[in-house]
């Protein structure tokens, strides 16, 4: 476990999955990261790689080929190598070998790092293909954050708030943790916020895909933004176990989002699906911002 602090923020990161762990103020103690009870949800911050959410049937199809690939892939059980140690930054490597190459058939060097910049966390991802022939991939983040103001015996969870007030819709899981195409539009409060409570996530996650949105802020019971992510992904996700009255939220910027329910053709069409050319590397980063 690395820790990183500086006067307002103390964050720790864990060499398996090179995950975000935890995120406190140091003025208070405040926990902002779910602290990954099983009894909700076991993890805290997943990257998510080769692929964002599930595949359907749990396999796909590369030249002629079928592959079995779990939800979300596999980087977020791997152990990582720290790469780069300083003060204020650590980065983490995971390059291909034999056990992701008989799953996903594409070598890869990908790192992960994180950097703290005054009250926000930059989380830093680099996937570069070390192979000869086209890559295809996504990427995303699921961190995990706690309601400001959870209580078993009250429904109210807070408010979202969004840099886009109009226009706003959604798509579904469907079956299979695959989508339907079918659009909804999200309405906001008198004030342009999204009111989150018990039944919020009642039809699992809200996808926003088009670069609709890429400002998301938390706020408490009050309205106060307690904090918010700051991204440039093409798809955002926002989630919270259905029927469990779980004491956290997500927010999750994604380059890539789960299959269409019944999709069977090539991988690489996928919908928003990334590709790298051989010996190309691209990196994207996202921050979180707490309001200390």
């Amino acid at each position: 476990m690395k820790t990183l602090s500086n006067q307002q923020l103390t964050i720790q990161i864990k060499e398996m999955g090179a995950e975000l762990s935890s995120i406190r103020a140091n003025a208070s103690g405040h926990e902002y990261l779910w602290q990954a009870d099983p009894a909700f949800w076991k993890r805290h911050s997943p990257v998510l790689f080769p692929i964002v959410g599930a595949v359907w049937n749990n396999e796909y199809r590369h030249k002629g080929k079928i592959y079995p690939l779990s939800q979300h892939g596999f980087a977020r059980d791997k152990e990582f190598q720290l790469v780069v140690d300083k003060a204020d930054e650590v980065r983490y490597r995971l390059d291909s070998n034999e056990e992701t190459l008989a799953l996903y058939p594409f070598p890869f060097r990908l790192e992960i790092g994180y950097r703290l910049l005054g009250n926000q966390i930059e989380v830093i991802w680099s996937v570069e293909n070390s192979g000869s022939e086209l890559m295809h991939y996504q990427i995303g983040a699921h961190p995990a954050f706690y309601y400001p103001d959870y209580g078993t015996d009250c429904e109210k969870r807070g408010f979202f708030s969004f840099d886009k007030k109009e226009g706003l819709n959604y798509i579904l899981i469907q079956e299979k943790g695959c989508v339907a195409t079918d659009h909804y539009p999200l309405t906001l409060d008198a004030e342009g916020m999204l009111p989150l409570d018990t039944h919020s996530f009642d039809r699992d996650a809200l996808i926003f895909e088009e670069e609709q949105l890429h400002q998301v802020t938390l706020h408490n019971n009050a309205r106060e933004a307690v904090l918010t992510l700051h991204f440039d992904a093409p798809v955002v996700g926002l989630w919270s176990p259905p029927a469990k009255n779980a004491p956290f939220v997500c927010i999750e910027p994604w380059y890539g989002r789960c299959d269409r329910a019944g999709y069977v053709g090539e991988y690489g069409s996928k919908d928003w699906m990334q590709h790298l050319q051989p010996g190309e590397r691209r990196e994207v980063s996202y921050r979180i911002e707490i309001h200390v």
